[in-house]
């Protein structure tokens, strides 16, 4: 946020030196106010061919252009979409409108940017009937092959799959997908499977078809349930997520690891809903040394979520609390964070924050433990409110992220959400 610089009066008896200190004072403030964060709103949707009410964060591709999905807008089920810079200004392009039923509705996670510069995601719904009468799907979306000749040119869209739901499939993908180095993707379904608790599945591509492998089912109790977020790859091949329920706990943090033909579940922390945070709803980040980084929604001493690191310095996986937010339960971080170079984490609270419509923050390690930087409060006005969704840098530092409700749209109930910025 800007702080402004107090005007200064001059007055004609000051001495030289007086009018020195005060003007070294005053360029001290300009200094200050330059190295502020600025929030600015890059797009307010308007439930049109743009979307409305992006749950998921953004993805920057190769040309630094951002590539989101809105879960609500277009043909009523949802888009995927690019903003481009054109003249210092960032103008949306819609890629993609779903049309529900058959075609899928509801992108509810990020995109994932293939090698072949594809677009990959999932809907919530839609497919085909299913026992859940549209299960989701996961999908491709391709450039045209020609230049475009007009703003309005949809990219061409292939169905990689569609969920056929309970007993043996799952049903209802939120979570971002993941590639490993053979082109494999991985993710996860929120419920579905032989227990209907969820499934992580794994999709391997051979003469351009796909098919599908479920590597765990959930099961309610030990075996966890409703991963909402998505997995993440180490280099070896084994798998990591988040679930957020687990019998009597509040979710957990799970490895699968390859064993023979089959995956061996490992249950690497169960959350307690005490000081230790509940409802692991986010992804989990790696740093440099592979240690894992997330947030809880719920719980911690002070009510709002927290931040926490598992570390396996020893080939034992260690939980250290990070960081407890203030809030409502479940008004903390939804989505994973973000860590940059010198190891401070970023993320947003769903609510909270100075006027209760959530926050974008920073974490700054230190000697002890944990510094919180308020980056933007939202208003629930112009600039957004409720921040589902994981945030990004850019090349140059600038941090994006995206708000479900909020902005200046005037056809949704409390706002159609924003794209917003923040420049260092």
């Amino acid at each position: 946020m800007t702080n402004s610089a107090r005007p200064v009066t001059p007055i004609g008896s000051l001495r030289a030196s007086v009018l020195a200190v005060a003007l070294a004072s005053v360029l001290a403030m300009i200094a200050t106010q330059a190295r502020a964060q600025t929030f600015t709103v890059i797009h307010t949707f308007t439930s049109g061919a743009d979307g409305a009410r992006p749950q998921a964060g953004l993805r920057i591709d190769g040309s630094g252009n951002l590539c989101g999905t809105a879960i609500q807008g277009g043909l009523g089920y949802g888009t995927v979409f690019k903003l481009a810079q054109r003249n210092l200004h960032w103008v949306l392009t819609p890629l993609y409108q779903f049309a529900g039923g058959y075609d899928g509705s509801y992108p509810a996670a990020r995109v994932t940017i293939g090698a072949d510069g594809n677009l990959y995601g999932s809907t919530g719904g839609g497919g085909y009937g299913g026992s859940c009468g549209g299960c989701g799907t996961v999908f491709s979306l391709q450039p045209p092959p020609t230049p475009c000749p007009s703003a309005l040119c949809p990219w061409m869209k292939t169905t990689i799959y569609r969920f056929l739901g309970p007993p043996n499939d799952g049903e209802s993908p939120q979570g971002d997908l993941a590639f490993d180095p053979a082109g494999s993707l991985y993710g996860t379904t929120v419920s579905g499977g032989s227990d209907g608790w969820g499934t992580v599945y794994r999709f391997t591509q051979s003469n351009g078809n796909w098919s599908e492998d479920i590597l765990h089912s959930f099961t309610g109790d030990g075996g966890g349930a409703e991963p909402l977020s998505g997995v993440i790859l180490d280099s070896t091949g084994n798998v990591y997520g988040t679930d957020l329920t687990e019998s009597g706990n509040s979710g957990q943090i799970f490895e699968l690891t390859p064993s023979g033909s089959g995956w061996l579940f490992h249950d690497l922390y169960d959350f307690q809903g005490g000081s230790d945070g509940g409802f692991s709803e986010g992804g989990l980040i790696f740093d440099r040394s592979g240690n894992l980084y997330g947030a809880t929604s719920t719980a911690g001493s002070g009510g709002g979520g927290t931040a926490y690191e598992l570390a396996h310095p020893n080939g034992e996986w260690n939980f250290s609390l990070l960081y407890s937010f203030v809030g409502s339960p479940r008004s903390g971080p939804v989505a994973s964070l973000l860590m940059d170079s010198a190891g401070n984490l970023y993320g947003a609270t769903l609510f909270g924050g100075a006027y209760g419509y959530g926050s974008v923050f920073k974490l700054t390690p230190g000697s002890g433990g944990y510094t919180y930087t308020s980056l933007h409060d939202f208003t629930g006005e112009g600039d957004g409110s409720s921040p589902y969704g994981s945030l990004i840098f850019d090349a140059n530092g600038n941090l994006y992220g995206t708000t479900a409700y909020g902005g200046s749209g005037v056809d949704c109930a409390g706002g159609c959400g924003v794209v917003f910025e923040i420049a260092p």
